[in-house]
């Protein structure tokens, strides 16, 4: 399990190809050398600027989507469980302690997405298939789009003074990002700057170490 210190040290840059290319495969990412202090990336997270991609929180794992054409019947979906809704609502409190601004909110479709946002206290929730998982019941076109629009919200610098918050799911960020992002943990936060159509990674954080994070910084 990362230590908290460990959880500065990787960055990633990875580019945007033109959207006139946008049906071309985009780059890999292209790991750089770099440290980071709990301070640095809380007084990083106040000023705004960046964007937070979040896998869901902790789910039960003997459920399973059986339904996906019907994401408004919740009970044939894979949900939240205590800790994925404790650890959601510790996330949110925690980034209000630090003063951390949240502006624009995007999950999945699918309530476990949601629901983190939910439980977090964000508010102006929008849900969005860009999000949303696809696996075997999309088109393998569509589950390339999702990536690819997923790259393209990682670019999107957010509202002067605020951050991003887009929750979504494993296989998602796998698709955007690559093989290398096949270990994020459910309730991972994914910290990126975009800058000039690119965005750079600055920090992995998982949900339970975010209350160790703002203390560090204070």
């Amino acid at each position: 399990m990362r230590t908290l210190l460990s959880l500065l040290l990787l960055a990633v840059t990875l580019a945007i190809a033109p959207a006139s290319a946008s049906a071309q495969p985009l780059p890999g990412p292209r790991p750089e050398a770099a440290t980071g202090e709990p301070k640095e990336l809380v007084r990083a997270l106040q000023a705004g600027g960046y964007v937070i991609l979040v896998r869901h929180g902790a789910t039960f794992s003997n459920q399973a989507d059986t339904d996906p054409f019907n994401l408004a019947d919740v009970s044939k979906q894979r949900n939240l469980n205590q800790e994925g809704k404790a650890l959601a609502k510790t996330f949110g409190d925690a980034l209000r302690a630090a003063g951390v601004p949240i502006g624009n909110v995007y999950t999945s479709q699918f309530n476990r997405a949601r629901e983190t946002a939910v439980l977090a206290g964000f508010k102006d929730i929008e849900t969005t298939s860009d999000l949303s998982e696809g696996g075997l019941v999309v088109t393998p076109d569509e589950n390339g789009r999702r990536a690819r629009a997923l790259r393209a919200m990682l670019a999107k610098a957010p509202d002067r003074g605020s951050n991003t918050m887009l929750i979504t799911h494993k296989p998602n960020i796998v698709d955007a990002l690559g093989k290398d992002f096949f270990d994020v943990k459910e309730g991972e936060a994914l910290i990126f700057k975009p800058e000039g159509g690119s965005y750079h990674l600055l920090a992995r954080v998982e949900m339970a170490d975010w209350p160790k994070l703002v203390a560090a910084a204070h």
